[in-house]
């Protein structure tokens, strides 16, 4: 993690503190997060197997409080709500079956995104989930924001757009890896991050997310 994202944290939660807070949940004033705001993050994991045979376990559904929660962290850059956030991963993070020598890797932020918000997401999570992160994926070209795009346009968007740290992952060869997003929608960031790991001759065995969207067709896998 560099020293800058280190800061740009800090300054943030700091910030947090100082000025006026509405409930990311809920917006109930003077507070981050209320109490029935933080019942609705109570992690309740589900397991969904994506068509490239990676299998994905998620926290939480992607709606209502969690998803507002989740925006808020992402859009609104209230780093204070990881931490809650990252609660929810760690349940995830076990029911995916990690074992001690498991290397968990974040789905990067793209560079667009870091330049934005001043941190990346899925790191952040991970340590907010009690968890050390290996940074083994790195942007390998621009994509275009995935929302507003469907199921295909989401892989054609993201195909081939990252890459493995081959110095990093040398010393990683057959250990189990996990990896993790903040949000599961139609598979595809997930399964490009495995196939750029899998490529590195990597094993990957399985992922985890914060929150996944509701399926409703047998067709809807991020």
């Amino acid at each position: 993690m560099s020293i800058l994202s280190v800061v740009s944290e800090s300054l943030a939660d700091a910030l947090a503190l100082l000025l006026p807070v509405e409930c990311a949940g809920c917006d109930t004033e003077d507070q981050a997060l209320c109490a029935g705001c933080r019942g609705a993050l109570v992690p309740r994991p589900t397991r969904r197997l994506l068509d490239g045979g990676v299998e994905v376990h998620s926290a939480l559904a992607f709606e209502g409080v969690a998803a507002r929660v989740i925006r808020c962290l992402k859009e609104d850059g209230r780093t204070g709500l990881a931490t809650p956030l990252g609660s929810a991963l760690r349940a995830a993070v076990l029911a995916a079956g990690v074992t001690e020598d498991a290397v968990l890797v974040p789905v990067p932020s793209s560079r667009a995104a870091m330049r934005r918000r001043g941190f990346a997401v899925a790191p952040l999570l991970i340590r907010r989930a009690g968890f050390r992160g290996v940074t083994l994926l790195a942007p390998a070209r621009a994509t275009a924001d995935q929302r507003g795009l469907d199921r295909d346009a989401r892989a054609r968007n993201v195909a081939g757009s990252l890459r493995v740290r081959m110095g990093r992952a040398a010393r990683m060869r057959d250990r189990p890896i996990v990896i993790v997003d903040d949000v599961l929608t139609t598979g595809a960031t997930l399964l490009e991050a495995a196939r750029a790991l899998r490529t590195a001759g990597l094993v990957v065995t399985g992922a985890a997310t914060v929150a996944a969207t509701p399926r409703r067709s047998s067709a809807t896998h991020r």
